[in-house]
């Protein structure tokens, strides 16, 4: 479980307990169990589906992430499960083959391709009809904010005006236009990517009500602008 007493791990069981959810509602309709876990490097959110009985293909560019995966499945006995391909976003379709996936789970790898627009057109490549993408992109607007605040001003107006950064409205603009429909947005450490981790060691009970307060707030657009990062799930037609 988790250790709630950090802001990280908050953050972390919010994306945990929306992408849940979202699975089970998801899997009424479509009960593929075919995952392609996209820059997932040493397997955090793969041993976790893999446990849970999907069988993931973890593709990174990464051997040495990839080694640490292969030692974790063997160590937790999911090597049947989980699977390391070396590969990135530009040859996903070659590496795993078109239409042989239901879920695509891509977090935090567009703020990292050269090429969004690619990254995402392979995404749907490898997809069947029905499947759905889970994907978490890091935002500006909260970078500037968290900068600003830390007193880091030139950096602030650099991320700011940086044209590789990413804001709610281009996230979902690049979802669309690659295919998908969208089903559902959440932001992600919304709050709790601002609050002091001195307030969550020393207020009883603080970490439960973040959690709580993260999940009331998640779908609220203005409060989405400001998160950290936005959380996309959307389907293939």
């Amino acid at each position: 479980m988790p250790d709630l007493r950090r802001r990280r791990s908050v953050t972390q069981s919010h994306l945990d307990d929306v992408l849940s959810a979202l699975l089970a509602a998801w899997a009424v309709d479509h009960p593929g169990r075919e995952v392609v876990d996209l820059g997932g490097g040493t397997g955090g959110m793969a041993m976790e589906l893999g446990a849970n009985g999907y069988r993931v293909r973890v593709v990174d560019p990464s051997p040495d992430a990839l080694a640490a995966l292969e030692r974790r499945t063997a160590e937790e006995g999911l090597a049947d499960r989980v699977t390391a391909i070396q590969g990135d976003a530009t040859e996903l379709v070659d590496v795993v083959g078109a239409a042989s996936a239901d879920l695509v789970i891509c977090h935090k790898v567009l703020e990292v391709v050269e090429d969004p627009d690619q990254a995402l057109a392979a995404v749907a490549g490898v997809l069947r009809s029905g499947g759905a993408l889970s994907l978490l992109v890091a935002q500006r607007h909260a970078a500037v904010l968290t900068q600003a605040l830390a007193g880091h001003i030139a950096q602030a107006r650099r991320s700011w005006n940086d044209p590789d950064r990413f804001d709610r409205a281009r996230i979902l603009a690049l979802v669309e236009s690659a295919g998908f429909e969208v089903r559902a947005i959440h932001g992600i450490g919304t709050v709790a990517g601002h609050v002091a981790e001195a307030v969550l060691e020393t207020e009883p009970g603080a970490h439960v009500e973040l959690l709580g307060l993260e999940a009331d707030v998640a779908e609220d657009p203005a409060f989405q602008a400001l998160a950290p990062h936005l959380h996309v799930f959307a389907i293939k037609p």
